[in-house]
C-alpha cells in the first residue's frame, strides 16, 4: 500500500478569532501568532489566549517569537496553549530546547551551503523552517526564493517566502515539504485575512498532492 504524502498548512499571523476559525473550518492544520511587536501582524500573548479558547480541538498552535528574553517566552507559554515554538531570530539551540516545548528553527536561505551548515545545529528542532532573505528582517518578506536550491534536511521542512495561491502548487510539486507557511498570500491586508484565499491555498495544496 502506498501512502498518500499530506502536505500540512499553516497560516501565520493571525490576529482575528474569525480568521483563527475560517482556518479551522477550512482544513488549515496550524495557525501561526506573532509575538513580535514590531510586525505589522503582532499579538499579545493574552490576545491570541482569547482566540486560542474559541477553536476546535486538533489544530496545532504556533507561537512565533524573534529574540525574545526566555522570561517572555515563559510567559508567552504561560498565557496562552502554545504546541509549538517558532523562532525567527539569532537564537540557538539552546536557547530553543530550554522551553521543554516542541520548536520550529526558521532560517533565512540565502545558499544550500549555509542553510546545510544552520540546520544542522538545530538537531533537536522539530521542524526547519525555509524563508526568504532580506537583510534586516526577520521573515515576512513576502518574497519568495530560488527552491532549486533547498537542500535535503534531517528535520521536516516548512517552506514559506512568498508563497500564495498561484504559486503553491508549484512549490508543493517541486520542493515536497512537509508543510507549507503562508501569511501575506492570503491576507486583505497585514493580519487582516482573507477567507476565499484561504480557501484557494488549501486547495492548490490539496491537487498538487494528488498529482505526486
Amino acid at each position: 500500500m502506498t501512502l498518500h504524502h499530506k502536505t500540512r498548512v499553516k497560516v501565520c499571523g493571525i490576529t482575528r478569532a474569525e480568521d483563527a476559525m475560517t482556518a479551522a473550518a477550512l482544513g488549515v492544520d496550524a495557525i501561526g501568532f506573532v509575538f513580535y511587536e514590531k510586525s505589522p501582524r503582532a499579538i499579545t500573548p493574552t490576545a491570541a489566549g482569547d482566540i486560542i479558547q474559541k477553536l476546535p480541538p486538533f489544530l496545532v498552535k504556533v507561537g512565533l517569537f524573534v529574540n525574545a528574553t526566555p522570561e517572555a517566552v515563559f510567559s508567552g507559554l504561560s498565557s496562552c496553549a502554545i504546541d509549538i515554538l517558532q523562532f525567527h531570530g539569532d537564537e540557538d539551540e539552546n536557547y530553543c530546547r530550554q522551553f521543554d516545548v516542541p520548536y520550529i528553527r526558521a532560517l533565512r536561505h540565502r545558499s544550500t551551503q549555509e542553510t546545510l551548515k544552520a540546520a544542522a545545529q538545530f538537531s533537536s528542532a522539530s521542524a526547519i523552517l525555509l524563508d526568504s532573505y532580506e537583510p534586516g528582517r526577520f521573515g515576512g518578506t513576502g518574497q519568495a526564493f530560488d527552491w532549486s536550491e533547498i537542500p535535503e534536511l534531517t528535520q521536516p521542512m516548512v517552506l514559506a517566502g512568498g508563497l500564495t495561491p498561484l504559486n503553491v502548487g508549484l512549490a508543493v510539486g517541486q520542493v515536497a515539504p512537509y508543510a507549507v507557511d503562508v501569511s501575506g498570500g492570503v491576507e486583505d491586508l497585514p493580519g487582516i485575512k482573507c477567507p476565499q484565499r484561504i480557501r484557494q491555498f488549501v486547495r492548490a495544496v490539496a491537487a498538487a498532492d494528488d498529482l505526486n
